[in-house]
């Protein structure tokens, strides 16, 4: 009978597997139930930075401006709707609460987002002046020892 591999080249393959996953078992152990010195240290939730701070706060206003665009074009359109409709009324109340949400929207996205642009840019000049002030060495003593 004629085989596809060899026998020496079978067990130099299950021999190469065997290996390998002992190497991946010990690269990770199985979980072990923690001893009472085991315990992790809760994490802090991490701060965002003064860069991340102005890019945040542009986003929202970019969202803002976004949302009140579309107020307003919704509120056009509705407005559209009615003129056609013969219902001038109709259109100008949706024409002005379309004006009126988007102009809140616009508002409030563009408050949030330039109070995180100030938060941030105020952090990170913070950060170029208080560089280096951080030691932990104890100031000299003025009590010089003889």
């Amino acid at each position: 009978m004629r085989h596809a591999f060899s026998i020496p080249s079978i067990t130099l393959l299950t021999v190469a597997f065997a290996i390998g996953t002992q190497s991946v078992y010990a690269q990770n152990p199985p979980a072990s139930p923690q001893t009472p010195a085991q315990t992790q240290t809760p994490q802090r939730p991490q701060t965002r930075s003064p860069g991340g701070d102005v890019g945040s706060g542009a986003g929202d206003i970019g969202k803002g401006t976004a949302k009140g665009t579309g107020k307003a074009a919704e509120g056009v359109g509705k407005g559209a709707g009615d003129l056609v409709t013969l219902h001038p009324a109709g259109a100008a109340e949706n024409v002005g609460k379309g004006a009126g949400v988007a102009g809140k929207d616009v508002g409030v996205g563009a408050a949030k987002g330039t109070g995180k642009i100030t938060k941030g840019t105020g952090r990170g000049i913070g950060k170029i002046f208080h560089h280096g002030h951080h030691d932990n060495t104890a100031p000299p003593s003025s009590n010089p020892q003889d």
